[in-house]
């Protein structure tokens, strides 16, 4: 076996060298816990350099991912009050109540510019968005529906390079059949719908637009 030798006194490091090696590692876990760990895990960034290095955006990213693991835990209470509702009560009003409205708004004569229908399939869980792009004070009017389901729904716009945290609502709803009205842009842009599936089997949801607008198109 080989000793080690045991090193002398003068060799061995002062209390005012191991007073500055501490103070130089507070300092060192202070600036990587404001530059890194905050912005990255909490989406606080009180120095800029975390949006710089992309950290911000993953902590924004986590936090989004939170809200929506807090909602999962919710949806099945709010599933199993709203599941036997559709079922019983809202599958015949797509044919007797929501077609003639739809066509009475559609038809109106100040109606102008281009027209569509555009569904899209959700399963449990799952979330769609679609969005026409228009230029501020333009209108349209629009009427979606559920088919006899129900689905959480948000409808909000962006402006032309809006940044991450931007937020514009013109409307929300939980467990909705369906929703009809105008949509007057606030500002040039993408405005839009955005729904999500709450319940424990697929949904099918049919939009109907007409009105002066750019495009219009599928984002998620």
């Amino acid at each position: 076996m080989f000793n080690s030798k045991i090193p002398a006194l003068n060799e061995m490091p002062s209390s005012q060298q191991l007073l500055r090696s501490t103070v130089i590692a507070l300092i060192a876990a202070m600036v990587l816990l404001v530059t890194v760990v905050m912005p990255s895990e909490y989406a606080i960034d009180p120095t800029g350099a975390g949006r710089m290095l992309g950290l911000t955006q993953m902590g924004e990213v986590k936090l989004l991912l939170a809200e929506e693991a807090a909602a999962d835990a919710v949806a099945p209470v709010a599933g199993a009050a709203a599941a036997p509702e559709p079922v019983l009560q809202a599958v015949p009003q797509p044919a007797v109540v929501a077609e003639p409205a739809i066509v009475a708004a559609l038809e109106a004569p100040e109606t102008k510019g281009q027209t569509h229908e555009m569904s899209v399939s959700l399963a449990p869980g799952q979330g769609a968005e679609i969005k026409v792009e228009m230029l501020k004070g333009t209108q349209v009017k629009y009427f979606w529906t559920a088919n006899g389901s129900v689905v959480n729904y948000d409808t909000h716009g962006d402006p032309y390079n809006a940044p991450r945290e931007f937020y514009h609502g013109y409307g929300k709803g939980r467990a909705t059949a369906e929703d009809q009205g105008v949509l007057e842009a606030a500002f040039d842009g993408n405005h839009g719908w955005f729904w999500r599936n709450r319940t424990n089997k697929p949904v099918n949801v049919t939009l109907r637009t007409e009105g002066d607008y750019i495009a219009i198109k599928r984002v998620i």
